[in-house]
């Protein structure tokens, strides 16, 4: 008997383990290929730097969008509908050139806890750092290249922008995982910006960071199945937990591994 069970504990548990793993990855890669696909696109936050094909009007106005994507997805295409209408549907030359004439439109946009202050804030340093001709995608990759760390990348982002005049209120709208956010919002805009597949969802725009490097957008809905797959054992959506559900997603796909984002999502948002 002690033989046998010798042997189940050496030799046949990690074939379970394997086969565990292996029906695991099979179920999540069905839930992506449900809901990676341009059907998606319609209803969701990046349905807006979509309409756009020009790099530096999807870019900005994905971003823009990525900072109030919290809360119901509808009213967050709606508000940030809103925004490009007042920005007459051209970000980028918005961004550039608009006068306090231009900028009047803006003075009454608020969404939640980010308001028009915040907005203003943020359209002067996109102005600045675009006309050094840095961009967004240059403020993330001078902190990527460092380490090769997405992590470094936001953070770098978040200083970037915050050389500029703000109201320390405002501070709140840029996550920051050095102090341990899990940065949601911002590793949403990344993966629009960075992953690329034939699906026509992310845009693969950004070529200085790869989609290996990505890091999973973690909230409430996407950790409670994560959770229940047993691919997240932390209790805090934080950016210890967006590592360890990374990590977990990368042993299936270390090349792609927050492609898994729309099965966690789907799961967490659609199928409740």
């Amino acid at each position: 008997m002690n033989s046998k069970r010798i042997f189940f504990t050496t030799y046949a548990l990690p074939n379970i383990i394997q086969k565990l793993l292996k029906t695991l990855e099979e179920f999540l890669n069905g839930k992506v290929k449900r809901y990676n696909h341009r059907g998606f696109i319609e209803g969701d936050p990046v349905s807006i730097p979509h309409r756009f094909s020009r790099k530096e009007d999807i870019e900005i106005s994905g971003f823009l969008t990525a900072l109030i994507s919290w809360g119901r997805r509808d009213i967050i295409v709606r508000s940030a509908s809103d925004l490009m209408d007042r920005m007459e549907y051209q970000p980028y030359d918005f961004v550039m050139y608009a006068g306090s004439f231009e900028l009047k439109r803006i003075s009454g946009f608020y969404y939640r806890t980010f308001h028009a202050d915040d907005l203003l804030f943020i359209l002067e340093a996109l102005r600045n750092i675009y006309q050094k001709k840095i961009g967004l995608e240059g403020l993330a990759a001078t902190g990527f290249q460092n380490q090769k760390m997405v992590r470094d990348a936001i953070v770098s982002l978040r200083e970037g922008l915050l050389k500029y005049p703000h109201l320390s209120r405002s501070e709140k709208h840029l996550a920051n995982p050095a102090t341990g956010s899990a940065a949601k919002r911002i590793n949403m805009f990344l993966r629009w910006m960075v992953r690329k597949d034939d699906k026509g969802v992310d845009f693969g725009l950004w070529k200085s960071i790869p989609s290996s490097a990505l890091m999973c957008p973690l909230d409430i809905h996407s950790g409670r199945v994560a959770r229940k797959l047993g691919l997240l054992t932390r209790k805090q959506n934080d950016w210890k937990a967006v590592e360890e559900l990374t990590a977990n997603l990368r042993t299936f796909d270390p090349e792609d591994p927050v492609r898994y984002d729309y099965a966690l999502f789907g799961m967490g948002v659609m199928e409740g």
